[in-house]
């Protein structure tokens, strides 16, 4: 049951322990609320019956029913207790669980999953859908089976005392149910639609907030404001339609509900003159008829939600059945060898963008892929860092499969500097101390002087420790850039991946880094991608690929007597 639960609300397994127990005290709650017409079926049998039967005798005093009543009171205080704890609390902490489970989930994600997915989209399922599944499970599902659950008992032992007013009483109840359960297609694509639309509306904003400079460099403020105002019009429209939908088949059932009261007093009255019940069965019919209806009508208005909460538990659970990177975190590299073995690769079906790939990277050595825009480069040497799986052959390190080793030991063999820098909303000191977290602070400014940023950096107002803002905003490119380069030369890893690394910067502070560099990737295994031709001048090897494939291979001085695409890139450089 336990499993059941855990796919069918996307709960941990102490979750839906707690969910089971949430349900129980709801339930006993559920019962323990109809104290107070126990309470009056019972004071009414005993007062009232010798009215209509002057037979009968009051068999019980006031001070007895003052104590029954204090009695009632206290249980049904300690059973709110204990409901609220096993369902708020236990839910909160759900939440929190859910939370940390979905960002260790993310955590074991290929890399390249973050770039395919649009940042509003992984925010909204951790935040937002987190929030409403806590909301709900807090307040709406365990009512929901508590509800079904105290109905069908009460419902067993009123057939017991009296089962045509018990029947007059709840053959409404599936009735009304149909109405829900049938427009349970309709509901959930409604809800679907919403949900789809609020997030289009949420990931239209985030491309404005991350496009705020090209929005207003091109004069499209207007024509961006217009769009997202019209989607927003788009979804104000669907989420009312969705609520109107929603609210009024809900109210539709408890309308029919309104008919059981009537069949009660229809039927009481014939059974009534009849002879085959008296007054006072009558009265505690009625008195039962004007509550019972109270726990069916929050079965609906949960149901509906309990179809909306779908549409996330079943993000949830894609989110929960990404196929993850995992293998062995104990592994001895013979040494720091890259080497790609007819490598193929594709983002999706259909679009290949590696096909056969083969080429070694020696360590001590630097390899540079070069070629046209598209032709794979980026790809390659993501893919030797793990940060996609690939689909045919293999990339070794050190004679390993990369892809039977945990990526994050694998990475602890890698320093990576790609084109687009990430920095952090701190110092610059701290910024630089994530490529070795114990590097002392004469450490840190001994290699950012190394890659040129110790002249930048004195010109700011606290030097080394000048906070740079969200993801260095208060810097140029250049300057973000060589940050980033001593970041990962901090790191001091046996292997160096750099993507267009110098792109930013002019050509005496590309000199003076690439002078930095050569010093700090000494025995190393370097492997660089670059357009420009005088940022390879030293590689040791070239590796061009075009249209995924690899078309020339060899050393600088090989590749220009070839005359093939090498020489020809060289020669249109050159040229300009």
């Amino acid at each position: 049951m336990f499993n059941l639960l855990e796919k069918r609300f996307a709960l941990t397994h102490k979750g839906a322990k707690d969910f089971t127990k949430g349900v129980f005290f709801t339930t006993l709650l559920d019962i323990v609320l109809m104290f107070p017409a126990v309470f009056v079926f019972l004071f009414l049998e005993d007062y009232i019956r010798p009215i209509i039967n002057p037979s009968a005798t009051i068999t019980n005093g006031l001070w007895y029913y003052t104590l029954l009543g204090v009695i009632f009171m206290i249980i049904m205080w300690l059973i709110a207790r204990l409901q609220y704890r096993s369902t708020f609390t236990t839910v909160y902490d759900e939440s929190a669980n859910r939370r940390i489970s979905l960002a260790e989930k993310l955590r074991k994600l290929p890399l390249a999953f973050f770039g395919e997915k649009n940042l509003s989209d992984l925010t909204s399922t951790i935040m937002d859908d987190s929030t409403e599944l806590e909301h709900t499970f807090s307040h709406a599902v365990p009512q929901l089976f508590a509800s079904i659950i105290s109905l069908v008992l009460i419902a067993i032992g009123m057939f017991f005392y009296n089962w045509q007013l018990a029947l007059a009483l709840f053959w409404v109840v599936p009735l009304a149910a149909m109405v829900i359960i049938l427009a349970k297609r309709i509901l959930r694509q409604e809800f679907q639609v919403t949900y789809q639309k609020k997030r289009d509306v949420s990931e239209q904003i985030q491309e404005g907030l991350d496009t705020i400079q090209e929005i207003k460099s091109y004069n499209r403020e207007d024509t961006y404001l217009n769009e997202l105002q019209q989607n927003l019009n788009i979804y104000e429209k669907q989420l009312i339609r969705g609520e109107l939908l929603a609210g009024g088949l809900v109210n539709t059932s408890q309308s029919l509900l309104k008919l059981g009261l009537a069949s009660v007093i229809i039927v009481g009255i014939q059974l009534l003159s009849s002879g085959t019940i008296d007054l006072f069965m009558y009265l505690i019919f009625l008195v039962i008829a004007s509550r019972i209806y109270s726990p069916v009508n929050e079965v609906f208005n949960n149901l509906a939600a309990l179809f909306y909460l779908d549409i996330r538990i079943n993000r949830m659970n894609e989110m929960e059945a990404l196929p993850i990177q995992q293998g062995k975190t104990d592994y001895k590299p013979q040494n720091f060898d890259i080497v790609f073995k007819d490598v193929s690769f594709s983002y999706e079906t259909g679009k290949q963008v590696l096909q056969n790939v083969s080429f070694t990277a020696k360590q001590g050595e630097v390899t540079a892929l070069v070629g046209p825009s598209g032709g794979g480069k980026s790809t390659s040497a993501k893919l030797a860092a793990r940060f996609w799986d690939i689909d045919k052959g293999k990339i070794l390190l050190g004679g390993h499969d990369i892809s039977k080793i945990d990526p994050e030991t694998l990475l602890q063999n890698y320093s990576v500097v790609f084109q687009d820098v990430v920095l952090f909303n701190s110092s610059v000191i701290d910024n630089i101390r994530i490529g070795r977290k114990d590097a002392t602070d004469e450490e840190v400014i001994q290699i950012a002087k190394l890659a040129q940023c110790d002249e930048f950096v004195n010109k700011m107002p606290d030097g080394y420790h000048s906070i740079i803002g969200e993801n260095g905003e208060t810097l140029s490119g250049g300057e973000r850039q060589r940050i980033s380069i001593a970041r990962a030369l901090l790191k001091d890893a046996p292997i160096v991946l750099l993507d267009e690394a110098t792109a930013s910067l002019d050509v005496e502070n590309e000199t003076k880094i690439q002078e930095g560099i050569s010093e700090l990737v000494r025995n190393k295994t370097v492997l660089i991608i670059a357009h420009r031709m005088r940022t390879i001048a030293n590689a040791d090897k070239i590796v061009v690929l075009e249209n995924g494939r690899v078309a020339e291979c060899g050393s600088p001085e090989n590749l220009k007597k070839q005359n093939g695409v090498f020489a020809k890139m060289l020669e249109r450089q050159m040229g300009k």
